[in-house]
């Protein structure tokens, strides 16, 4: 299988902070992240449907990284997680 990606992936260990209408709000931890988004790990949580936009806040044991949620939208689901894209990138 080619690989298609444009960005390089890096691991990490934030939290995220997803919100939505539909279901409010929840926090789930980041695999990895790259310039074009994130996959984020599910756990029990149940994924909003691929094409949702979510509110996302990216937090480290720092702290809050963006104060303002940004924009990113459900691009797949799979390996028990879910990847979101950058909106507006």
């Amino acid at each position: 299988m080619d690989e298609q990606r444009k960005y390089v992936r890096a691991e990490c260990s934030a939290l995220v902070e997803l919100s939505h209408p539909s279901f409010g709000h929840c926090e789930l931890k980041a695999r990895d992240l790259s310039d074009g988004g994130m996959f984020v790990i599910l756990g029990a949580n149940t994924a909003p449907p691929v094409g949702t936009v979510l509110n996302v806040k990216i937090k480290r044991y720092t702290g809050v990284i963006n104060d303002q949620p940004i924009p990113m939208e459900v691009v797949h689901h799979n390996g028990g997680g879910m990847g979101l894209m950058f909106v507006n990138l």
